[in-house]
């Protein structure tokens, strides 16, 4: 395996820290943060910033994790590579990068789907579904032109999704300014609600919303420097998101009552109308186009790069890891995870297994928080970020609490995801054993 990995070509470091900071920074705050407010208001009233402080703190337990293995093995991969050198058992290994697979291309295939949707007709009619194959190909021809052109298409579009935060905060502060709004909405539970009980609901909710950071392993070996620059960049965008989260909750409780919120399938941009400023409709869509689009950009990354380090690992067929010659992108990769994206929208699969996405990475997290203890008995020879011992575990026991919340029928989606990539496996253990 050393030797493999010694051998293989090597993908061009082109990631800085600031291009890094950004691609994790898109990736967490994603289009989800536009449904945010409304959905936990509904747990626990105005004071949605409590819930979204609990959610960030669960998700830097798991990070510390990743700063850990990333820094320790910065190597493009990710959680599939940290659970092949931990477990040393190849069905586990592959089990694990194929849930973080699954979930990243049925995620891409929603959020293409919702890129053509609404929005889109917003501007420009077409059917959702050559929208949706459109805009992957076009997502596709970007991530395959060089990780450096992606990154700085993430920076614009970063930008543009975080002014429109920005924008709602603004907004909101100036209705206070005038007199309007309601400050004391915001430390204010619900009627009849139990605060603890409602926080641990509304955290949940809140915790999926930080999902995304784990992306960045799989970009790690196009990382200048990861040891020294990865913790930082990882650790800055997580705090970012989390005080721009708990900035724009507050203020859209300020600007509506809970049950408002709670109620619009648009709370944002509800809010942003209460405050009587004149801003247009329909600038708020463009943000939301351009915060799915960069959600997919970054989702579909990270599956290219999973896809292309299993294929070095041996977890894949090996064609995975073949790279274009003069832009070192490893095209077979990003060719095949985009055609599986596509045909997940044109079958119209993507809200059934779109509500295991959540399982899936649950279970991809408890594995890297496993093998964060595991390795700590394989040494190497550089520096690299250390975190506590008792971090990994508490990570664990969140992960644990987290999975308690999830539905029966969510169970059920999510073994049949498992089910199909043991059958993949299988099959493809029986063709091996054919050629030997």
């Amino acid at each position: 395996m050393e030797q493999q990995l010694t051998e293989r070509p090597a993908l061009k470091r082109d990631i800085t820290g600031p291009l890094l900071y950004l691609f994790i920074l898109g990736d967490v705050l994603g289009a989800g943060v536009y449904a945010l407010a409304g959905a936990i208001a509904g747990e626990v009233g105005g004071v949605t910033w409590v819930p979204m402080l609990v959610a960030l703190l669960l998700a830097l337990l798991t990070a510390t994790s990743y700063a850990e293995l990333v820094t320790k093995y910065p190597q493009a991969g990710g959680a599939a590579v940290f659970a092949q050198r931990a477990f040393r058992s190849p069905i586990v290994s592959y089990l694990v990068g194929f849930c973080m697979l699954a979930a990243g291309i049925v995620s891409a295939a929603a959020l293409a789907l919702a890129f053509s949707g609404d929005y889109l007709a917003s501007f420009v009619d077409v059917p959702p579904a050559v929208g949706a194959v459109v805009f992957l190909l076009l997502v596709a021809a970007l991530n395959a032109r060089g990780i450096k052109e992606s990154l700085r298409a993430n920076i614009v579009m970063t930008a543009v999704e975080l002014s429109g935060l920005v924008l709602v905060v603004v907004v909101v502060a100036m209705m206070l300014g005038a007199g309007g709004g309601d400050l004391g909405r915001a430390v204010q539970f619900g009627e009849g609600v139990d605060p603890v009980v409602g926080v641990l609901g509304a955290a949940l909710l809140a915790y999926y919303s930080f999902v995304g950071f784990e992306t960045s392993a799989n970009v790690a070996e196009e990382v200048r420097d990861p040891s020294r620059v990865y913790p930082r960049a990882l650790f800055g965008a997580l705090l970012t998101a989390g005080v721009m989260y708990m900035l724009v909750g507050t203020a859209a409780s300020v600007a509506l009552p809970a049950d408002e919120l709670a109620a619009s399938s648009a709370p944002l941009l509800d809010a942003v109308g209460a405050t009587g400023v004149p801003v247009p409709a329909w600038l708020f869509s463009l943000v939301a186009l351009i915060a799915v689009a960069n959600g997919a950009l970054l989702t579909m990354i990270m599956s290219s790069r999973l896809a292309y380090g299993m294929g070095v690992e041996g977890l894949f067929p090996p064609v995975f890891a073949r790279v274009l010659p003069g832009r070192r992108t490893p095209w077979v990769a990003i060719l095949v995870t985009t055609l599986l994206a596509v045909a997940l929208t044109l079958t119209g699969g993507v809200v059934v297994l779109a509500e295991t996405v959540v399982l899936l990475l649950l279970v991809v997290f408890i594995s890297s928080n496993v093998a964060v203890l595991v390795l700590r008995r394989d040494r190497v020879e550089h520096r690299h970020f250390r975190a506590w011992t008792v971090v990994p575990v508490l990570a664990v026991l969140s992960c644990l609490v987290l999975l308690t919340q999830l539905g029966a029928e969510v169970w059920v989606r999510g073994g049949v995801v498992l089910a199909a990539g043991l059958l993949l496996h299988a099959l493809g253990r029986v063709r091996a054993g054919r050629q030997a």
